[in-house]
Order: structure tokens, then sequence, then C-alpha cells
């Protein structure tokens, strides 16, 4: 596998989304699904064992669809899960 995007998951390149490519992963018990549509990047972080279409979704961010967009998502993604620690 290639290297992540993120210091912490294990996420593809900007490219993969601008794609249009769903990626849902999970690390302990966080959980996130990043969503590109239109020119938006929308975030979804839950907790526990549920798909997310099952789940409550804790939080859903937007971030513009752009290099930029992509990586303050990262840095949101992460500082949200370096507070659980």
């Amino acid at each position: 596998m290639g290297t992540s995007a993120s210091e912490i998951f294990d996420l593809r390149n900007f490219y993969f989304y601008k794609s249009g490519n769903i990626f849902t992963g999970s690390l302990k018990n966080f959980n996130y699904k990043i969503i590109p549509k239109d020119d938006e990047l929308t975030v979804l972080v839950w907790h526990g064992l549920l798909c997310s279409d099952l789940a409550d979704i804790e939080i859903e961010k937007k971030y513009p669809l752009t290099e930029e967009g992509f990586s303050e998502m990262i840095k949101w993604l992460e500082d949200e899960y370096r507070k659980e620690m």
C-alpha cells in the first residue's frame, strides 16, 4: 500500500477523493467516512461498532474539495481523534 496522507489514519491521497471515491475507516472505537460530492468533502464521525448507515453520526463537517480543504480536513480529523487520547 502507498503512503498515507495522514500521520494517524490510513487515508488515500487527494486525487482518490477528487475522483469521487468514498472512504470509510476506523481506529479503535473512532469511525469516519469521507464523502466527496460536487465541490465538497463531507466527513462523518461516530463511535461504536455500527456502520455509518446504522450509527448515530456525532459530527458532520464539510470542506472544499481542494488540496487545501483536504489538508484542513485531515488536520481536523486527527485533532478529533487526539481529543480522545
